[in-house]
């Protein structure tokens, strides 16, 4: 059986087919780092359970369903990109015949 991609089709690799290999990097880095900061902090486990979940799960929803389709890791990107470089343009349509 042969497939027919169009040239326009843009195959992303991704784990189990949901999530994409950089989304989960950085997911995997921002759970390590909720890990540490409570293993620091707390010493009670099931504290650390609860505020972990609360931390961490929501992120990976986002990451999970995305915005629109688009990777979590784009939309922080372009918040960061509109941050620290934000412009404003107005354009003022004028008429010729007037």
């Amino acid at each position: 059986m042969k497939f027919i991609f169009p040239q326009n089709y843009h195959f992303k690799n991704k784990i189990f087919g949901v999530i994409d290999y950089s989304v989960a990097f950085v997911n995997i880095l921002w759970d390590l780092l909720i890990l540490a900061i409570l293993h620091i902090c707390i010493h009670d486990i099931s504290i650390k359970i609860v505020i972990f979940i609360i931390f961490c799960f929501p992120v990976f929803l986002l990451s999970i369903s995305g915005v629109h389709g688009e990777n979590i890791v784009y939309i922080f990107i372009y918040i960061f990109k509109f941050i620290f470089k934000q412009k404003l343009f107005f354009y003022c349509k004028t008429d010729k015949y007037r």
